[in-house]
């Protein structure tokens, strides 16, 4: 077996590979970073104004290219001549920045002009030296002071050149936004507005000079995936003076993003906007579950003329606002929400008879829109609003069906490797601002083998994997080093996290599912993909060496967890699913195990118990051994806790906990109580490959099999999805008793057809080409 230094070593040359690939790049900057020259507070969130005035030499006709290259440590917003640059926020995005920091290109030719011209570049704190996370020291996670490195590049038609560095030539100080923080939320008082302050003829001999400092380049790499763009927009459903007088509006849609402000009034006149998802049992405005989160946006108008508001650097998990100061009537037409996520192409599509399946699939695409915003999040609203590992890795094939996700989670999964621990064990969140020795739980840590090989599986492309092997060997060998006679029974875990707990346990009816248990078969799975990476790229050795040891994890895991009879210690949805999910147990004993899961869900009156570790392969595991029916009976359950009880109470996003609001109106502990949360819109994979019915048979869907479910008293459904190869369409309807299949098969591809009855079987199957097809049984 491989040696921790060799593991160490494997893992010092991935990290190595990143800053080489870097510094390939690095050579493009002349320019210096460079820092404000004037004295701020310790404790500032104030954001910071850098510009620069220079002469092009021609008229914009002459232009051949203009490109600014630009980045910061801090987030920031450009502007040429008072325009705005691009139509990217929140960049240069979050990266483990001690390893990574991106750069943007733009192209702003269309910007210029012959003559005077000048740069205005913006700095807030965002992740950089930010709040993020808990506790009296949350700040400053990546450095104390904020930084600017901008490169604008100038080829003429002519062949010359033009470059505009930061240097000490520019030019720094403060503005109107006084101050911006993610948790806490962004304070403009347009009284401070320098007007003009990005054109060139601005007098800026009261500002300071700037400092240059010496950072290392070694870090910075080209941006990896779709930037943060704006999406759709809101305007108000409802306009709301609440039991207590608050004056709320309703947008109709939990999103993600800011609300852009109109308002006209006098000179320091005060507005302010709380932001909340829900309305209290009584109606209020309530916000408790942001936990120590202000998400305020505060605008202090300078008066005379209409201003118009909206954010920089921050963002807000929100369905209300509760507005306060605003000078006049308040109207729908002056507020406007709009939402922010990482621009991905969409990909899947999935509807059917059912309207509350079709809600919920609503709810999950919004769930994802809303935390995938740059890094896949687990929540939008409150202190938190971290990459955690294991929210990303149970929703992740998921995500891949509902948008293209290949290259934000490449990005993603880099950061994964650049903050994994020395000894392999990965991080809860990254990037990595717990610290410590907050790493190495199970179905968590594990998102450093999960995702690699569920992107390859979708999108076919060994890149992935080769990217992330070591990372992925690395976890493994973590797993093995702590394990005594190849049981991994030690270190902390997070367990089935939120399963079902009755409030009032009296004969133990909440789904405790022992966390070694579910680390045993976490750790075999794992090793069962790195058996599957090593076989695809070409390593022989480690394919004989990690069966070897496969074998060796399940045998214990049988000694450990498994009666003679094949009952499991832990008799939870959780424990069978799991074990059967992964092949835990031998052929013989699989029936019985699936039937006994059957026999605790009807136990619970055909509810589901699971938490996010056991939710995503619920009803996989169910159709997978004969019991579809289960499947959809519990995909349809309407009360608690199910799917479908959060869409009958008014969600548009996915909870975090299944009864964040309970039936009487009433919440569940808002200290954990997030109503943006994807975690348990998992479902929707299984939506997908068994509703809708597509599948892949091979990587990348190079080869296709459709075999449509019928159940749940559907009578219709039909999906796509965007493949590399092409659309791929299933949609059935079924007719006085008769199934109706159309199915179209994009080029480059074959499929396999599995042609469904009404009563849930299949007459027959198809082994058809690119093309589109009917079959009626």
């Amino acid at each position: 077996m491989i040696t921790k230094k060799l593991v160490f070593c494997q893992f010092i040359f991935l990290l190595t590979l990143f800053q080489v690939n870097a510094k390939a790049l690095s050579h493009i900057w002349n320019a210096k970073w460079i820092e404000i020259g004037y004295n701020e507070s310790d404790d500032s969130s104030a954001a910071q104004y850098f510009r620069k005035v220079f002469s092009a030499k021609k008229d914009k006709k002459e232009i051949k290219s203009a490109i600014l290259y630009i980045t910061s440590r801090g987030m920031y917003e450009a502007e040429i001549n008072g325009h705005r640059v691009g139509n990217d926020y929140l960049t240069p995005g979050w990266t483990s920045y001690s390893h990574r920091i991106q750069y943007q290109q733009f192209d702003v030719a269309a910007l210029l002009h012959k003559g005077q011209n000048a740069v205005g570049i913006t700095i807030g704190n965002g992740w950089y030296r930010g709040k993020l996370a808990w506790g009296e020291h949350n700040k400053n996670h990546y450095g104390h002071t904020l930084a600017l490195l901008s490169q604008l590049e100038i080829i003429y038609k002519d062949g010359t050149k033009e470059t505009i560095n930061t240097d000490d030539s520019w030019r720094s100080s403060t503005g109107s936004i006084v101050s911006a923080e993610i948790y806490d939320g962004e304070t403009i008082d347009d009284r401070l507005e320098k007007t003009g302050w990005a054109n060139a003829g601005y007098n800026d001999r009261d500002w300071s000079s700037v400092k240059i400092v010496d950072y290392d380049f070694s870090n910075l790499i080209p941006t990896e995936n779709e930037p943060v763009r704006k999406h759709e927009t809101f305007n108000p459903v409802k306009i709301i003076t609440t039991p207590k007088g608050e004056k709320v509006i309703d947008f109709g849609q939990n999103l993600v993003g800011w609300v852009i402000v109109k308002a006209n009034g006098q000179a320091g006149t005060k507005i302010t906007l709380q932001h909340a998802e829900v309305l209290d049992k009584n109606g209020n405005f309530y916000n408790t579950n942001y936990r120590g989160a202000k998400a305020t946006a505060t605008y202090i108008l300078k008066g005379g003329q209409e201003e118009t508001f909206e954010p920089h650097f921050t963002f807000y998990g929100f369905r209300y606002i509760k507005i306060e100061g605003y000078p006049g009537n308040i109207k729908p037409g002056d507020f406007t929400a709009v939402a922010l996520y990482s621009d991905m192409k969409p990909s899947g599509t999935f509807e059917c008879s059912d309207s509350l399946l079709n809600k919920l699939q609503h709810n999950i695409q919004w769930g994802q829109r809303g935390n995938f915003l740059d890094v896949p999040t687990d929540c939008p609203q409150r202190d938190e609003r971290l990459g955690w590992t294991g929210d990303a890795q149970v929703f992740s094939l998921t995500a891949a069906y509902n948008r293209d996700v290949k290259n934000f989670f490449s990005k993603w999964l880099k950061d994964v490797a650049a903050d994994q621990l020395p000894d392999g064990a990965v991080p809860f969140v990254i990037p990595n601002v717990l610290g410590g020795n907050d790493a190495g739980s199970a179905g968590w840590s594990d998102v450093a083998t999960i995702i690699p090989w569920n992107m390859y599986m979708v999108y076919g492309d060994e890149k992935i994997l080769k990217q992330q092997y070591a990372s992925m060997k690395a976890w493994v060998e973590y797993m093995h080093s702590k394990s005594v006679n190849n049981l991994w029974s030690t270190g902390f875990h997070f367990g089935d996290w939120l399963f079902y707990r009755p409030d009032d346990d009296d004969d133990g009816r909440s789904a405790v599912t022992d966390k070694y248990l579910i680390a045993q078969c976490f750790y075999a799975n794992s090793v069962q993909i790195l058996i599957n990476t090593a076989q695809v790229i070409g390593k022989t050795d480690d394919v004989q060496t990690y069966t070897a040891l496969l074998n060796a994890v399940k045998k214990a895991f049988l000694k450990e967890y498994v009666t003679p009879n094949g009952r499991l210690v832990s008799s939870t949805q959780t424990a069978y699913v799991l074990a059967l999910q992964f092949d835990m147990l031998p052929e013989e004993l699989r029936a019985q195990a699936a039937k006994r899961l059957v026999e605790n869900v009807h136990d619970y009156d055909d509810h589901l118990t699971t938490g996010f570790l056991g939710t995503p392969y619920l009803c996989e595991v169910l159709s997978r051994f004969g019991y579809s029916d289960i499947a959809y009976k519990l995909l349809l359950q309407k009360t608690y806790p199910s799917w479908l009880y959060p869409v009958l109470h008014g969600a548009t996003t996915i909870w975090e906990r299944w009864d964040g609001q309970k039936p009487d109106g009433s919440f569940e502990n808002p200290g954990m109580n997030s109503f943006n949360h994807y975690s348990y819109g998992a479902i929707g994979n299984w939506m997908y490959r068994n509703i809708a019915g597509i599948q892949p048979a091979e990587p990348g869907y190079k080869k296709i099999i459709i075999k449509p479910l019928i159940g749940g008293g559907l009578t219709w459904a039909k999906g796509s999805y965007n493949s590399t190869y092409g659309l791929i369409v299933s949609e059935w309807h079924i007719t006085d008793n008769k199934v109706k299949l159309h199915v179209e098969i994009p080029q480059g591809t074959t499929a396999e057809i599995y042609v469904p009855t009404a009563d849930g079987k299949y007459s027959e199957k198809k082994e058809v080409n690119p093309g589109k097809y009917d079959f009626e049984e």
